[in-house]
């Protein structure tokens, strides 16, 4: 292993989410407003940053489409949507991205560390879902953390797990590049492919000083120091 540490957003670079998260916003705003919002809509408000927080985003676009549900409401039907029972929650649709021997090649390399907005349980829940074989340390949710991103302070609480290591944060979103830069920690940048705003994304990212934009996290390999 590396003296480095490679730090992991989960939505949209460990995991796709596009059918739990995403979807999950969308249903919730259906359900309030009986109307649809399109995933592009989505990725447009994400796009701007300042929208990490899917509860925030959900309540936003309800109040756009002109109902005043309260935000705590917001907040209930989105959790009954994720999680549903145990059997039934769109969180049981979660995709992994990364393809067998990508993590664990890199985990000879570096140090994994992950910093999500996630909520723990939802984080954990996932990572032991997926990857149980695969050690992230550390791993930082919503929590562990004074202000959420853009704010640095998860990337700031793994570089003093670390003292003197360089630090890669790998994510999806202008939030997270904007954590990345108030860190100062070199940041790499996911647009998958389906994303429905790529273009604009990427130029996005490279305007936050991403060192790479790639369409998902199989690709890291060719990018990271050797």
């Amino acid at each position: 292993m590396s003296g480095g540490v490679l730090v992991f957003d989960m939505d949209g670079v460990l995991i796709d989410v596009s059918e739990s998260y995403r979807e999950t916003i969308r249903q919730t705003v259906e359900f309030f407003t009986r109307r649809r919002v399109s995933p592009a809509l989505i990725q447009d408000f994400k796009n701007q940053g300042g929208w990490n927080n899917d509860w925030e985003l959900s309540h936003r676009l309800v109040r756009d489409l002109g109902c005043e549900a309260g935000y705590e409401e917001v907040i209930d039907r989105f959790q009954r949507i994720f999680l549903g029972d145990g059997a039934d929650g769109l969180i049981l649709r979660e995709r992994w991205v990364a393809t067998p021997g990508v993590l664990e090649r890199l985990g000879k390399r570096f140090r994994l560390a992950v910093f999500t907005g996630r909520l723990r349980d939802e984080a954990l829940f996932s990572l032991n879902r997926f990857a149980a074989g695969i050690r992230f340390d550390p791993v930082i949710c919503c929590e562990d953390v004074a202000n959420p991103k853009p704010a640095p302070d998860g990337l700031l609480r793994i570089a003093g797990c670390v003292p003197g290591r360089p630090l890669w944060y790998v994510g999806d979103s202008v939030d997270d590049a904007r954590s990345a830069q108030a860190a100062g920690v070199r940041f790499i940048g996911i647009a998958a492919a389906s994303n429905p705003r790529r273009r604009e994304l990427v130029c996005a990212l490279e305007a936050h000083g991403a060192l790479a934009v790639l369409e998902d996290i199989n690709q890291l390999e060719a990018v990271l120091p050797q």
